[in-house]
Formats: structure tokens, sequence, C-alpha cells
């Protein structure tokens, strides 16, 4: 099934339910005034954190999301009916971003438990509401918002406090199993695990922390080649890496380099993470002949100076094991403990603001005149001195992208015919 923590679905919120345009026709009452209902808001697409997931699975296969639409309005000022919301449930550490800029939207970690990302268009308003002294029966209502949509890539970083990192058959599942209450399949084959396996690691005075063994880190992973960018997207979080080797040479690696490898990569992914305390242990001392070797030895020499502490353990004999969970534990006390939590950088509502007033383009037969009228225009009217050149370039602007100009074309409108909008007259001329 190859990686479950990347996603990229489309979702997409409610349209608002269009305001309805009627009149009360009652026997006695020769003009009713207007009784038109408003529509339904839109539903609203949500984010929650779903403790009992911990892959995306679910979202490789499904990858269209809608909430349901608002209802029209109808007759005699009957409300339409709100579109149903929708809630996108995800593990704890998914991280939300729009797809096309990468730009993070929401990190559903530490505190944050639902996010509404996308709001259902409001319900228009019926044209009850537009009723003025001056225009007692308006032939207009307000149309639903519109849907927003968006494109979005979630990408789960778990959150461990420490990254256990290193090439294949170092024996990372052995000392994971040892110390944690996780357990991993253990198997000698290259890049079995593909999915990162969090143990908790229990002390004593109830002060444990989580353990994330990376899948295998491979050269060239800052490129993308192989699994490089999953296991990387895993430690962004991470607060301190142990640095695994095998230091009994059975794999016949050299370890030095292959700690300068994985150093390498993490630089050219992420400074910062680069930067987090490290520690190496020395694995399978079992397998050699007193305490030390050159392995040991040339791994103290390299990295010591650096301030990089060598530890050797053998995760199957279980020795000096305690020893290196407690200089780990005593590095993550000398961090702060903020986890991270990626900032919001990309803010959907801000990209989709549209008009929604209403209008109507009408032919007055009596007066041989096109009539434009609604809030919009009424609006627009308001803040534009449309005798001034430049109000008046606005004005046909507004009038051609607000689809006017199409309405009056449609209508059968030719050069010279008179337009009229609340006191304003003025010909046409395409």
């Amino acid at each position: 099934m190859g990686f479950a923590d990347r996603a990229k679905i489309h979702i997409r919120s409610g349209k608002g339910g269009d305001g309805h345009v009627s009149f009360r026709r009652e026997k006695y009452v020769p003009n009713g005034g207007p009784d038109g209902g408003d529509g339904g808001n839109g539903g609203s697409v949500f984010f929650a954190v779903d403790e009992g997931q911990n892959t995306l699975a679910d979202y490789r296969h499904v990858r269209k999301y809608k909430a349901g639409d608002g209802e029209e309005g109808g007759k005699r000022n009957c409300t339409g009916k709100n579109g149903e919301d929708i809630i996108l449930k995800v593990p704890r550490g998914t991280v939300v971003k729009e797809a096309e800029t990468g730009k993070v939207i929401v990190d559903m970690s530490g505190d944050m438990e639902k996010f509404e990302i996308l709001k259902g268009g409001k319900g228009g308003n019926g044209n009850q509401h537009y009723a003025t002294s001056s225009m007692q029966a308006p032939r207009y209502a307000q149309p639903g918002q519109p849907a927003m949509e968006l494109d979005l890539l979630l990408e789960l970083k778990v959150i461990a406090d420490v990254g256990l990192v290193g090439f294949p058959n170092v024996g990372k599942s052995t000392f994971l199993s040892h110390v944690t209450n996780a357990r991993p399949k253990i198997a000698n084959y290259h890049f079995t695990t593909l999915q990162p396996n969090l143990g908790v690691v229990d002390l004593s005075d109830g002060q444990g922390f989580v353990i994330a063994d990376i899948p295998g880190l491979i050269e060239g992973a800052s490129e993308g080649v192989g699994l490089g960018f999953e296991f990387l997207r895993h430690i962004e979080r991470t607060r301190v890496l142990i640095h695994m080797v095998d230091a009994a040479g059975t794999e016949g690696r050299d370890p030095v380099e292959d700690i300068r490898a994985i150093q390498n990569e993490l630089r050219k992914y992420s400074p910062a993470i680069a930067q987090r305390p490290q520690v190496i242990a020395a694995n399978k001392i079992d397998a050699i002949v007193g305490d030390e070797n050159e392995i040991i030895q040339r791994l103290r020499s390299e990295f010591e100076p650096e301030g990089i502490k060598v530890i050797p353990i053998s995760a199957v004999s279980g020795q000096n094991v305690q020893e290196l969970i407690y200089e780990v534990k005593n590095m993550l006390d000398a961090i702060e403990d903020e986890p991270l939590v990626f900032e919001q950088e990309f803010f959907p509502e801000d990209a989709l603001l549209v008009s929604t007033e209403p209008f109507t383009v009408e032919y007055d037969k009596d007066a041989d005149e096109y009539v434009i009228e609604g809030p919009r225009i009424e609006k627009m009217l308001g803040y534009t001195n449309i005798e001034s050149e430049k109000g008046f370039v606005f004005f046909q602007k507004f009038l051609k992208e607000n689809g006017i100009l199409d309405q009056l074309e449609e209508l059968g409108i030719e050069d010279g015919d008179t337009v009229r909008m609340y006191g304003h007259s003025f010909d046409y001329y395409k």
C-alpha cells in the first residue's frame, strides 16, 4: 500500500441557498407585499482529531469531500434548510496544507481538536428584506454565497520526542522492542519498516517519552529518492535524535560514513532538524571482544569533539541500554518542552471574497428603458462618482464583470437605448 501518511484531497463547502422572490397573493389584498424566504446556509468542512487513527490511508481511497448545499428559500417567508456539515477525521499530528502553495492551513496537533477549514456559503436574503419606501415590491432576492473549494495536501508528521535513525539492520527494531511497549516486527531485510514504529519509554517516575523508529533513510533522501522524504517528514517534530550504528561491523558498513550521510541529508532537508541534539548508540557490543573496538574508538574521536556522545550498547543483551535512555531523558529535560506546532500561513477565506448582493436587469416596456436595480448596484453607485471619467470607466468595468452587460444584450439592447439605474439615465453604446 506504500506510504499512507500523505494524501491529496479536494474539499468543497456547501453553497448557500438562494433567497426567494415571491409576493403575498391573498384574496382581498390586491398587491400583497414581498414574502420571499431566505435561503439556508451551506454546510461547512471541518477537520477533527481522531485518536483511533494513525494513518491517512482512508484519504488515499476517497479524494473528494463535499458539504451539503443550503436549500432555496420558499414562499410565505419559508427559510430553506441548512446544508449538512462534513467532518474529516484525521490522526493527531496531521498537517493540512494548501496544495498549490504548500502553505500550512492548520496543524492538527497540540491543543487543536477541531478546525473549520471552509465555511459554508451564507444563504441569500429573500426579497422581503429589500422592500423600501421607494421600492415596495422588489423583484430581486440575494443569491446564496457560492461554495468554496480547495485542493489540500495532508501530511502526517508523527509526534514523537525522539527520532531513532540509522541504516537498516543496525538493530533499531530490537532496541525499540526492548525499551518501549512497542512490538515492531523484526526481520533482517532492508527497508522493513515503511511506517514509523512508535514506542513509549516508561520511566519509573512516570516521566516517559515517545520514540519513533523512522523508516530507512538512504543517500539522496532530501532529493526525494526512495523513502527519503517520508523519513524526513517524520522527524520534523522530534527534539532529540539517536543515531544507531552497528559497532560490530557485521554488515560491512562504515558507521562513521553512515552517520555523516544521515547528517548530510538532514542538513539539506532542514537545517533546523540538523541542529537538534544527537547521541550515538553504538550497538551490537555483545558481538565484540572487550568493551571497545576500533569502530567505537573511531566514532568517539570523530563525533565527541562535536559534542555528540557515543554510548556503546547491546540491544540484544540490554547492556548499557538504561544508560542511553537516561542520557536521552536528560537531553530532553534540557530542551524547552514546547512541542513544535506549525503556524497557519494560508487563510482560505482571504482567497475567496465575492460580492453576492443581488440585482436585476429588466426591460420596462412603458418607459422603453432598461432598468437595473438591486443593493449591489446601489452600493456601487454609493461609492462611485459616475459623472467623473475615472468613475465612469470603473462603472463600465463593474457592469461587465458582474455580467450585467451580457444580460442587457440578452434582452436585446441596441446602441442608443436608454438604461436607468436609481435616478441615473444614460444611453447605451457598445
